[in-house]
C-alpha cells in the first residue's frame, strides 16, 4: 500500500484527483491532502509519504517551489505534477527540478496509470 500526499489549493480538484486515482486502480492507497505547497512541505517532512501529487499554482508556495525546497533539503520523495498547464517550458522546469512526471488537466485514469505504473514497477 502506498502513502500518497495530494497538494492542491482546490478541495474539489483534490477530490477529482482522488476519484481518478481510484478509477485507475489505486484504491488501496492511503491519501492525505495539503491545501498549498507550504502545508505539503511540512506534511512531507513530518509524515514521509511515498509519493506526492502536486498542483503547480498554489498560494503560499507553488508546486515547483515545493519540489525545489524538498530537493534542497535532501528529500527525494517522488513528486509528480497534476496541473492545468502542460507547456513545454513547464515540463522542462519540472524535469530540471526533479519531477517524475507532469499530468495535464483534464486527465484520465489512463494518464495516471501511464505516469505512475513505471514508478511502481
Amino acid at each position: 500500500m502506498l502513502f500518497v500526499l495530494i497538494a492542491d489549493d482546490s478541495r474539489v480538484m483534490r477530490q477529482i484527483v482522488i476519484r481518478t486515482l481510484r478509477q485507475a486502480g489505486y484504491d488501496d492507497w492511503e491519501i492525505i491532502e495539503a491545501t498549498d505547497g507550504q502545508e505539503a512541505l511540512d506534511m512531507t517532512l513530518a509524515q514521509q509519504p511515498d509519493l506526492i501529487l502536486s498542483d503547480w499554482n498554489m498560494p503560499n508556495m507553488t508546486g515547483i517551489d515545493l519540489l525545489r525546497s524538498l530537493r534542497a533539503q535532501g528529500n527525494d520523495t517522488p513528486l509528480g505534477f497534476v496541473t492545468s498547464e502542460g507547456s513545454t517550458e513547464m515540463r522542462e522546469q519540472a524535469e530540471a527540478a526533479g519531477a517524475l512526471f507532469l499530468v495535464a488537466k483534464p486527465f484520465t485514469p489512463e494518464a495516471f496509470r501511464e505516469a505512475i505504473d513505471p514508478l511502481l514497477a
